[in-house]
């Protein structure tokens, strides 16, 4: 057999990526940003004032594109390999500022999320407000009234603390301590080059964590649970309460778009707001999630902000803002109504980002 005709007999290499028409989205979408999260940090230590503010919001930019493709990397739905998902999903945690928990920690905590259809958490921050003393519960609500995301700063906090007070998560404290250590020290090299760049860093990550629990606050209705255990199993349901299945899933899921009118907008937080769309098919790459909603809701196509699970964001600033002290200590999510004013009784819900594996 000639050289030519092993070459074209030779069995054809799979591709890397779990969707053929996945490598060129992520492809660009992962080179923007790294290319935007490097260029930031640059502006921030380099640039003039103007090009500080610029250097901030991108870098904000790119810690929520961060953050949304290590949902993706936690669903295996961007390469074929786990390994592959786990290694960038890692990755895209230390760029996001979560990597003080182990990724298969916070895809387990992710997919209970999709397999139990609630909200589940290992550390009841509401409690730790009601019982703590009340200076403690005046500052968190200080700061939440003035929109600081003390709620999310102190559910990332208890991630770092948690394995030196909790015996069952002993073996991360060895993780939590190396992480901690590196960041520290390129906090304090970041601080010699540019003080103005530690600041700059710090405000985009609470850009990031305000943009992400603004997405998630308004995503689900669900019962929340705080089990100590995390792989423990949920109370059953209450009597007369409807079953925890498919079709409570999809009615207490709301897709609150970035944007109707102009869809691209979407992208800006890779699609994730295309939410009834996922828990449709939570393998769905974030690129085929528009197509999906389309096909799953043709009646809204006429008018999408009209639908009942489409919530656009725009709706439901006005009820963020209502409810932001509301929101911290009470465990009802609300209900969303009917009409353009909709959303001023769903209250929405703190603490359940995908960044904490708690």
């Amino acid at each position: 057999m000639s050289t030519s005709d092993r070459l074209v007999a030779a069995p054809r290499r799979a591709s890397r990526w779990r969707h053929a028409d996945g490598a060129w989205p992520n492809t660009l979408a992962l080179g923007w940003l790294l290319a935007c999260w490097a260029g930031s940090l640059a502006l921030l230590v380099t640039g003039p004032a103007a090009a500080r503010v610029i250097g901030t919001l991108g870098l904000a930019h790119a810690m929520i594109l961060s953050a949304y493709f290590l949902h993706e990397f936690a669903h295996h739905s961007i390469f074929r390999d786990p390994a592959a998902n786990r290694r960038w999903g890692e990755a895209m945690s230390w760029l996001a500022g979560s990597a003080y928990a182990r990724f298969e920690d916070l895809r387990h905590k992710h997919m209970r999320h999709h397999v139990d259809r609630a909200d589940v958490i290992t550390f009841d921050v509401r409690a730790f407000l009601r019982n703590g003393p009340a200076w403690r519960r005046r500052l968190v609500l200080a700061c939440e009234w003035a929109h600081v995301p003390a709620i999310e700063v102190l559910m990332h906090g208890y991630v770092i603390v948690q394995p030196f007070i909790v015996a069952e998560r002993r073996d991360r404290r060895r993780r939590v301590l190396l992480v901690l250590a590196l960041r520290l020290a390129a906090f304090a090299l970041l601080a010699w080059a540019s003080p103005w760049a530690l600041a700059g860093y710090t405000v985009a990550w609470l850009l990031m964590v305000t943009v992400l629990r603004y997405a998630d606050a308004y995503q689900h209705t669900y019962e929340g649970f705080a089990l100590l255990d995390p792989k423990a199993p949920l109370p059953p349901v209450a009597p007369g309460a409807p079953p925890r299945d498919h079709a409570y899933e999809q009615a207490n899921t709301y897709s609150n778009l970035v944007s109707t009118r102009w869809p691209w907008l979407n992208l800006l937080l890779l699609n994730f707001a295309f939410h009834n769309a996922h828990h449709e098919r939570p393998i769905e790459p974030w690129h085929r999630l528009p197509a999906l909603h389309a096909a799953l809701y043709p009646e809204a196509a006429g008018d999408p902000e009209g639908h009942a699970q489409t919530l656009p964001m725009a709706r439901y600033l006005r009820s963020y803002h209502r409810h932001r002290l509301s929101r911290v200590l009470e465990d009802d999510y609300g209900v969303v109504g009917s009409g353009p004013d909709r959303a001023d009784a769903f209250r929405g819900a703190y603490g359940v980002s995908f960044l904490t594996a708690i």
